[in-house]
């Protein structure tokens, strides 16, 4: 009531007077007046008019100015003499003609024929394992306990690791690493692998009504689990696919392995024209088991879990009309020259000669110079100009009048000093944070800890809203490693939030070390699927963590 009283304003008019009475008459008028825009206005949409006026501006100033010369020549000619102009004058010989004709169909030729061919992402499936292998984080650590092979020490360590992970009490693991007998056996691999690579192809075959046969291109990713046979000889050898497949197997990568699968398909289909290529990525948690004492190679015991997703690319242009996405970029990181990065994450035996991952205390630091490459390369790719104009400008300033350099050798990224937290101390003028809030609006950050996507959202300004399909990711099914970007995706479509023309960023970062972005387009609103493994659930996300 008060803000719609402050919006009124009083004006008395004199109306002279009055003849019968004798005495001056007066009449009070109550007016809506215009609010305050200094104080109401939302300085975010001041910031996004900017934005559009800096990436529009030659449009905006040269438009109006062609507008109004052409009118100026059109205007003073009467009709007679523009049809003069436009036929009349036209006296061109037919070699003439011809030959500019040609020119210009050559020239179309080579521009159609030279340009990259668009790569469509048909659809895509995750798996959803049984409700008998769902497991709490109560029981996790009794399951564990009851194997037999971890201390009190060590399942205490666990506990704590477990209940400030981020990780809800419906995640999914084999049953087989709760036996006391080795689960770090081909055979359990083999059964695990096979659980969820054909249960993911299963349902993305029966989404997109293709048959394994009219697949030309197969890339399996799974960085732990590498049998002889491949696990791209299992697939094409369970689904029967045409001997002149071209398949690929990567192991070793780590969790950002499925863009760099993504990348490979990429190349493959540019390479060979109206085909479908497949990517598989996935993750053996029973292979990886850890049943040994070292802290620092029980930590994956406390966060992966179950999970596996398969896509369909194409790069037929009649499959335009059916296709969700449309892939813009990819760019990939590797920081394997170092050797804190090399070792960051190593898998190796510990003093009992258990078979484990190691996890470095150093993972927050690599990973952030990972991440500072990588945005700092995909930033001229994605964002506005209006932001690379300020982020250079901010640059430029900090060399001339910045003051000390910071003990990193000077790095020039925006968010050095942003995630190294020494900002303010190396130099007094602030660094400036590109938005990539203004480059997309969604966005997939592999679903790793609780801890690094607190980093990441503080490091990046991103909201709670972007960060919530990596959150709910971590919170329903935990860190299914290089697959967990396509379960996020997946929670964004079961809720509807993606409409046509919508950008959404793929983030991953894994061992070696690397980090990995993958940009996508949205080709169309995308309704709520029939077949997701988040619809089942969908009315309790997201939850308060």
């Amino acid at each position: 009531m008060a803000g719609e009283q402050d919006l009124l304003s009083t004006e008395i008019v004199n109306k002279g007077i009055d003849a019968a009475a004798g005495t001056p008459t007066f009449s009070v008028r109550v007016r809506r007046r215009l609010p305050d825009f200094v104080q109401s206005v939302n300085l975010k949409y001041v910031r996004l008019g900017y934005h559009y006026l800096m990436n529009h501006g030659l449009y905006l100033a040269t438009v109006p100015v062609l507008v109004l010369i052409f009118s100026a020549q059109v205007g003073s000619l009467s009709k007679q003499e523009v049809w003069d102009k436009v036929w009349l004058s036209a006296r061109y010989d037919l070699a003439t003609v011809l030959a500019s004709f040609g020119v210009f169909v050559f020239t179309l030729s080579v521009y159609f024929m030279s340009r990259p061919r668009p790569i469509y992402l048909i659809d895509f499936a995750c798996f959803k394992p049984a409700d008998d292998l769902k497991v709490t984080k109560e029981q996790f650590i009794e399951m564990a306990r009851e194997s037999g092979k971890f201390d009190e020490e060590s399942l205490n360590y666990q506990k704590r690791i477990v209940e400030a992970s981020g990780l809800g009490d419906e995640t999914y693991v084999p049953r087989t690493i709760m036996s006391k007998a080795n689960c770090s056996t081909m055979k359990e691999g083999r059964e695990e692998a096979s659980l969820v690579i054909f249960g993911a192809l299963d349902e993305l075959f029966q989404k997109t009504r293709i048959r394994p046969k009219d697949v030309g291109i197969l890339v399996v990713n799974c960085s732990i689990f590498n049998p002889t046979p491949s696990l791209s000889a299992m697939i094409i050898n369970h689904y029967k696919m045409r001997g002149n497949i071209l398949s690929f197997n990567l192991g070793g990568m780590g969790c950002s392995a499925g863009i760099i699968a993504l990348d490979l398909a990429r190349d493959m289909l540019q390479a060979n024209p109206n085909n479908f290529a497949v990517v598989v990525s996935t993750e053996m948690v029973g292979y990886n088991w850890y049943p040994g004492r070292e802290r620092s190679m029980l930590i994956p015991n406390c966060f992966f879990r179950m999970g596996c997703s398969a896509v369909l690319l194409s790069n037929r242009r009649r499959d335009f009309p059916r296709a969700k996405y449309r892939l813009e970029h990819i760019v990939r990181t590797h920081k394997g020259a170092d050797d804190r990065s090399f070792r960051c994450v190593y898998q190796e035996e510990d003093e009992q000669r258990f078979k484990g991952l190691k996890v470095s205390r150093e993972l927050m630091e690599i990973g952030g110079d990972a991440l500072k490459t990588n945005i700092t390369t995909l930033g001229p790719l994605v964002l506005p100009v209006s932001e690379q104009l300020l982020f250079f400008m901010t640059l430029i300033k900090r060399h001339l009048f910045g003051g000390k350099k910071d003990g990193s050798g000077g790095n020039n990224s925006s968010t050095s000093s942003s995630i190294d937290g020494n900002s303010s101390r190396a130099s007094n003028s602030k660094p400036y944070i590109p938005d990539y809030k203004l480059a997309f609006e969604h966005f997939c950050v592999h679903a790793s800890s609780k801890r690094v996507l607190d980093e990441l959202q503080r490091n990046l300004e991103l909201s709670p809203e972007n960060m919530e399909a990596s959150r709910m990711t971590l919170h329903r099914f935990g860190n299914t490693s290089s697959s967990s970007i396509w379960y996020e995706l997946a929670y964004l479509e079961a809720k509807e939030k993606i409409r046509g023309g919508d950008r959404i960023w793929q983030l991953a970062f894994g061992s070696g070390f690397k980090c990995n972005s993958a940009v996508w387009r949205s080709m169309r609103r995308i309704r709520k699927p029939t077949t997701n493994p988040w619809l089942h659930c969908l009315d309790r996300y997201p939850v308060q963590l």
